[in-house]
């Protein structure tokens, strides 16, 4: 029997009735950094967690020797509207982490270790809520019975248990950001942002969202286009202005 992650079911467009499939080409082509370069620097953010038992958690879900670590460097991060494609879910939560990272060092009462470590974790529901097959990227049945942060919070508090030392309020407070990160309920979280660190991942994966549309919206442009057309995620359309060539460089040299 196929596991749940294997399994795709097809989206049907309701005003026709035909089966609608995000393929690879209709989408961006990738991400926009080198995959290595990402997952040395995941790497390298992981191990600036100070706090024991949240470097302990990463290393167990995203250590590059285990099936989630594996799994999360190749995932995408939506079926449709921004990073929709392999290695999109490490670009986005790497993107989003990092912005935490520095945010964190601007407004004070934030607990650094516990919002990067949100940041990192907060959409790790998508490895069994999407799947990505030759054909496009589809909702797996798990995903469209569950959800993502059902999934999310499932196998991220399933791992603290399992870890069997980690202090209760600490491990609560970690699962509050991954439940709140869609920031209100009508948008699929179950609860809303109450700690600084679950309202900083929540508006900071609203950001790497918003401007990975811009990402994939781009790629629909034909050569001279700077307006696409109207998208929901960004609720208008999107401008890209013509890049002007750089002015020459002003001569420094004394005269003669």
């Amino acid at each position: 029997m196929p596991s749940v992650r294997d399994a795709t079911l097809p989206i049907v467009d309701v005003r026709g009735g035909t089966e609608q499939h995000d393929r690879a080409d209709q989408a961006c082509v990738g991400p926009h950094r080198e995959t290595a370069q990402m997952e040395a620097d995941l790497a390298e953010l992981v191990a600036t967690v100070q706090d024991p038992h949240l470097h302990g958690l990463l290393l167990r879900l995203l250590g590059p020797d285990t099936e989630t670590g594996r799994r999360y460097r190749h995932a995408p991060a939506a079926k449709r509207y921004h990073q929709a494609y392999e290695h999109g879910l490490l670009e986005h939560s790497l993107t989003v982490a990092q912005a935490v990272s520095a945010v964190s060092a601007i407004f004070p009462g934030i607990d650094r270790d516990l919002a990067v470590t949100g940041a990192l974790l907060h959409d790790i529901g998508k490895l069994e809520a999407y799947a990505a097959q030759p054909e496009g990227i589809d909702f797996t049945s798990a995903g469209r019975l569950q959800g993502e942060i059902p999934l999310g919070y499932f196998l991220v508090r399933s791992e603290l248990e399992a870890m069997g030392d980690v202090p209760p309020a600490r491990a609560q407070e970690l699962l509050h950001v991954l439940l709140s990160h869609h920031g209100a309920l009508e948008h699929g979280s179950p609860v809303v942002p109450s700690t600084r660190e679950a309202t900083l991942v929540h508006f900071m994966d609203n950001l790497g969202g918003r401007l990975g549309s811009f990402d994939r919206l781009e790629q629909t442009l034909a050569d001279g286009e700077q307006w696409s057309a109207y998208d929901r995620a960004i609720g208008g359309a999107a401008h890209f202005p013509a890049v002007e060539p750089a002015p020459a460089a002003l001569d420094q040299r004394p005269a003669a």
